[in-house]
This record gives structure tokens, sequence and C-alpha cells, in this order.
């Protein structure tokens, strides 16, 4: 359960950060720590369930492109995290950039959290 709350906590930050420095990418200005925790907690879920079985059903093309689709399936659920959370993406590019950038974010976030072995 620690887990699951650390890694909701990081991507609400990360969304956070990523609306602060990419105008592609905003927050409703009504939307608050509320709707900045639930596009976090809508981003993990998303993330959990759907993009692995974007993933899998685009396999074909993803081998084509060496992988590079995967940034297009993660633009995708950026584009679909926005369209149920109070998160606004200008437009397919930007949600691409913006998945780049959260990416990014992330990755940073979660070096400064793990666990040291």
């Amino acid at each position: 359960m620690q887990r699951f709350l650390i890694r909701w906590a990081l991507n609400s930050v990360a969304l956070w950060v990523i609306s602060r420095i990419y105008p592609g990418v905003s927050f409703q200005p009504d939307a608050g720590l509320e709707g900045i925790l639930l596009a976090g907690l809508v981003l993990g879920l998303a993330n959990a369930l759907i993009r692995p079985l974007l993933l899998f059903l685009t396999f074909p093309l993803n081998l084509l492109t060496l992988g590079l689709f995967t940034f297009v399936v993660n633009a995708f659920i950026l584009y679909l995290v926005a369209a149920l959370t109070p998160l606004e993406v200008s437009g397919f590019l930007q949600a691409l950039i913006g998945a780049v950038l959260l990416s990014i974010v992330s990755f940073g976030l979660t070096l400064l959290v793990r666990e040291k072995k």
C-alpha cells in the first residue's frame, strides 16, 4: 500500500511539474490539489491497466518502429487522462511532448525517492 501511495504522489508531482514548465499541458484554473491528485491517480491506473493492453495490441507496429511507437502510446494515455480529469492538453503533439517530459520528470523523481540497497 505504501508503494502505491508513493507512486500516486510521484505521478501527481510529475504532472504538476509538467504543467508548470510546458504550456501545452496545464490544469484548469479551479483544479486545486484535488484535481492534481485525481489526475495522478487516473494516470497511475491508466499506466497499470490500459497501457500494457495498448502495447500488446500495437506490438507489431512498435517492433517495426524499433520501440518509437511507445511514445505515441504514452501520448494517448496522457490525452486520455486529460479527457477524464481537470488536466488540459492542447493537442496530440503537445500530448506527445508532454508524455516525453513526463517520463523524464518521473524518472528523476523516482531516482530521488528510491530505496538504497
